[in-house]
């Protein structure tokens, strides 16, 4: 699972990205509120730990504007706040859950794992872009009537392209996603399932193609005949 750290007190959000990684989850962060919203607008994450007291935007105002855009990833907000009007301004802003500082690794990782799973219980179970449709259960790809079933790692280079619609995903984005903290792993490896990808895109028929754009990364483009 994918988690955006958004906190501007370095060291803390360094130890949140270590807490989530030693539970094997992905994590990175960022260190204020624009930045935040930014990336939490990306489609790449799962879910978003949010500090309140950020430079540039609150926490407030980007899971606002996050909910106002239609994105509906599980938000647990993080502040040394702790009122009980702080926390229903942060819940009636859209978060999913409240937590004050300081705080132990597991309540974090319970209220992580919580919030996840209340979104589970009403996410679709496809993700659809042009004429493809991929399942999240089952992991096949489809175009019309004919499927592909991809692989683990294929799947998830699909799935992050397929969330960010026709935005560019770097390189080392997929890289860090996909393979974590796999030291074996390469930029190579991201060029490799990428051509997979491609010969199953051919496969199905579909109209989509994955676009390399030089020195910046991938994206899904739809090309009519």
């Amino acid at each position: 699972m994918n988690v955006l750290v958004v906190e501007d007190e370095r060291n803390l959000a360094d130890a949140i990205v270590r807490i989530l990684s030693d539970a094997e989850y992905n994590a990175e962060a960022v260190y204020d509120g624009t930045s935040g919203l930014t990336s939490a607008k990306s489609g790449l994450y799962d879910a978003i730990v949010l500090d309140v007291m950020l430079p540039g935007m609150n926490g407030y105002d980007v899971v606002h504007e996050l909910r106002h855009a239609g994105i509906s990833t599980p938000v647990l907000m993080l502040t040394a706040l702790n009122s009980t009007e702080d926390k229903v301004e942060g819940l009636d802003s859209g978060a999913d859950d409240y937590m004050t500082k300081p705080f132990e690794a597991q309540e974090l990782l319970a209220r992580l794992r919580a919030i996840t799973r209340r979104k589970g219980e009403v996410m679709i179970d496809e993700i659809k872009f042009a004429d493809l449709t991929l399942d999240l259960t089952t992991h096949d790809l489809s175009c019309g009537e004919k499927k592909i079933h991809l692989s683990g790692k294929e799947f998830e280079l699909m799935r992050m392209l397929m969330s960010a619609s026709s935005r560019v995903i770097s390189k080392q984005d997929l890289l860090t996603r996909v393979w974590g903290a796999d030291v074996e792993a390469s930029e190579n490896s991201v060029e490799a399932y990428i051509s997979f990808l491609r010969k199953k895109l051919a496969h199905v028929g579909s109209k989509v193609q994955i676009t390399t754009l030089r020195m910046l990364g991938y994206r899904l483009e739809l090309f009519e005949d």
